[in-house]
Order: structure tokens, then C-alpha cells, then sequence
């Protein structure tokens, strides 16, 4: 069997389905038979300067405050008065489920002294000011002012918080910053892929020595297994076999385990990719959500600045409180925890790569085709700006 080629970018981009899982599973196959893997139909060269130029990391962040960009899955928000506070491209932000059930997301400044009204995440009915006490509802109304009296002709309707756009789609809470966009325009286009039944059971945030752009690349490819994950990922899966797909600006790589053998034999009917595959799906510019055995994962990857980012990681299942089965999900993530070090270390190491100045350019070749899909949209993005 010849190699699949993967474009760089899709004729019909926006509208690419995904393979089935029992057509991935059929092409893993082939692919193991035949020793091959999926490839794309150019190598990409990346600028050394476009991860070390403050100019660049404007424009990305630019970038990101005026995309539609994944800020939390929705049912981290569960009932209301939830919220999560924090920096999205380096601006504060509140995003909150208001009584109504509507999510909303504020800019997290008060409208006195801009002192931020909310921190990490909780549940509330009302934000109030650290500073002077100035209290703002969970639909971002200003609700009471100490000593009200001293501020002549106040208009509390005209002095809430600041409203961002904000949006619930695919199991999944986006948000876009900029002002007086065309609230229909560029909305996420892609397929439910958190179920209903699905809950966080768990959130945390690490930071990175790196730059985003670095750490975002270390999850797009399989290239790296067996010299990155001898001990942990190489034993149980497959160095340098992916299938590779495109769906809009997105990428979808899956990662085959070799417990998919025991699928061999079987009717296509009972194939199952639960345990047999994860796939890693790359939300441009900034998200990746992986699937587990009975899990999934919510990344979102924050560029702090050139040298340092900051990631949020969400994790999703629908095993039942107290059981056998969520107990082996954070068994599982435990030993997906010690391949995240081993990535994160190749990463920084890259990053210190970047100061010997060793490289012109950062080559990503025909097996890392989902990042050079990523490296392309982004170059178009931001040499065409449509801000």
C-alpha cells in the first residue's frame, strides 16, 4: 500500500469529515502490514525567529483575542453561579454560568479602579471588588456601590462589567475578545466530540519553560515515540504510525495502541477504538483534547510570553463516582502523566535549542504533516488579519 498523502491544507477546508473508527482502524492495519505510516506532501520549514520575535507573539496573541477560541469544556461550569477566572491571551476573564443557565464571560476588571473581581475558579452569586467593595451580579450588572453618594451621577446600567462573546458548542465553552465583531462570524465549525454524559472530574494548570508554539508541536506527532517514551508510551503503542486528518483549520491524529491486534479476526461491527487508540484533536491555534480509555483530556495551551506558557488541562469521563472504573481512569492518567514529563522536557530542551542559534529554521518532515498544517494556518492568519 502506497503512503497516505495529507495536504498541508484541504480544497474543501472548513468542511472535511472524520473517518469512522472501525475506516481508521482498517488503515491502522494496513499500515502495520505494510510498515507504513500517514504523510504529508511537503516537509515545513519554520523560522527560528517566528518562536524568539515579541513582534510575532503580538500577532499571535492578537491573533487569539479575535478567534472564537475554546476557553473550558461546559460542564466545568456545571450549575450556576460557577465560574472560572483567568488570563486568555493575556487579558483577565471571567467566564460564569448565570442563574438563567446562560454562560456569559467578562473582562475580570472592575469598573472603578480595575482591580480583577474574581479569582481561580468557584461558585458565587455576586463578584465583588477586593478594593472598594463594588459588587457585580453573575450577568455582570453592577449591582451596589459603597457610599454611593460620593460618586455623582453614577449609572450603574452603563457601569457592569464588560461583556466578551461567549458561546456553548460541542461540549465545549468559547469565548472571543475583540469588540464589536459580527457575533455569527468565523463560529466554530467541527463535530460534538464531548459526550452529554461527560463531567470534569479534574482541572489543574502547570507552567512551561517554553514557548507555546514548542509545546503545542509535541502533541501533533508520532515521530518521537520510541526515542522520547522508551519506558512508558513505546512499550504499549506503535513509533512513528498515525493516520492523520483534517477538518477545517483542525487536525485529528490518531495514536494506535498495540492492544489493537486483538481486534484481528473480529467483526468490523465489534471494533472499538476505547483502548486501542487515542486520538489527539488539534482545536486551532491553541487546544488539544485527547481521548483516553473512559476519558478525555481538555488542553488549553496559553502563551505567557516567548519563553513561557501555561497550560490548563480538563479531565472528562462518565465513570461512575466511587467505582472500579474511575479509579482505573486516574490509574491511567497517571501513567500518561509520566509521558507529559518526557514531553515537556524534549520541549524545553528545544527551547534552550533556540538560544544557541544553531538553527535558521525548525523542519518539520512528511510524518509531522498536522504541524505543518498548524504552521501554515497561522502564517495565513496572521499575514492576513482580519483585525
Amino acid at each position: 500500500m502506497a503512503m497516505t498523502k495529507i495536504s498541508q491544507l484541504d480544497a474543501n477546508d472548513g468542511r472535511a469529515e472524520l473517518m469512522t473508527d472501525e475506516d481508521v482502524i482498517a488503515r491502522i492495519f494496513d499500515h502495520i502490514d505494510n510498515g507504513t505510516t500517514d504523510r504529508g506532501q511537503s516537509s515545513w520549514k519554520e523560522p527560528a525567529v517566528n518562536y524568539q520575535s515579541v513582534d510575532r507573539l503580538d500577532a499571535e496573541l492578537a491573533l487569539l483575542r479575535h478567534r472564537w477560541i475554546v476557553f473550558c469544556p461546559s460542564s466545568t461550569l456545571e450549575k450556576s453561579g460557577d465560574y472560572i477566572a483567568r488570563d486568555a491571551a493575556g487579558i483577565p476573564l471571567i467566564v460564569v454560568r448565570g442563574s438563567d443557565g446562560e454562560v456569559r464571560a467578562f473582562r475580570n476588571a472592575c469598573r472603578h479602579r480595575g482591580v480583577q473581581v474574581a479569582k481561580d475558579e468557584g461558585c458565587t452569586s455576586v463578584f465583588v471588588c477586593p478594593y472598594h467593595g463594588w459588587s457585580y451580579g453573575t450577568d455582570g450588572s453592577l449591582r451596589s456601590v459603597p457610599n454611593g453618594d460620593g460618586f455623582p451621577g453614577l449609572e450603574k446600567e452603563t457601569r457592569g462589567l464588560v461583556r466578551v462573546d461567549c458561546l456553548e458548542q460541542a461540549g465545549l465553552i468559547f469565548v472571543r475578545q475583540n469588540a464589536g465583531a459580527d457575533r455569527s462570524e468565523s463560529v466554530p465549525d467541527m463535530p460534538d466530540l464531548i459526550p452529554d454524559s461527560f463531567r470534569v472530574v479534574k482541572s489543574e494548570a502547570m507552567e512551561i519553560e517554553a514557548n507555546w508554539k514548542l509545546h503545542l508541536e509535541s502533541a501533533l506527532e508520532g515521530y518521537h515515540i520510541r526515542s522520547t517514551h522508551q519506558t512508558t508510551f513505546f512499550p504499549v503503542q506503535y513509533d512513528n504510525l498515525t493516520v492523520v486528518e483534517a477538518f477545517g483549520e483542525n487536525s485529528r491524529i490518531a495514536f494506535p495502541y498495540q492492544a489493537i491486534e486483538r481486534l484481528r479476526g473480529r467483526p468490523k461491527t465489534d471494533w472499538s477504538a476505547n483502548g486501542r487508540i487515542t486520538y489527539v484533536y488539534h482545536l486551532f491555534p491553541n487546544v488539544i483534547i485527547s481521548t483516553f480509555p473512559d476519558c478525555m483530556q481538555v488542553v488549553v495551551i496559553e502563551p505567557l510570553g516567548l519563553e513561557r506558557t501555561r497550560q490548563h488541562m480538563f479531565l472528562l469521563t462518565d465513570c461512575a463516582e466511587g467505582g472500579e472504573v474511575l479509579e482505573a481512569v486516574f490509574k491511567g492518567q497517571e501513567f500518561a502523566a509520566k509521558g507529559a514529563i518526557e514531553d515537556r522536557d524534549v520541549v524545553m530542551s528545544a527551547q534552550r535549542g533556540l538560544k544557541s542559534g544553531a538553527n535558521d529554521f525548525l523542519e518539520f518532515g512528511l510524518f509531522e504533516s498536522a504541524i505543518g498544517r498548524f504552521h501554515t494556518v497561522l502564517k495565513r492568519e496572521i499575514e492576513i488579519p482580519a483585525f
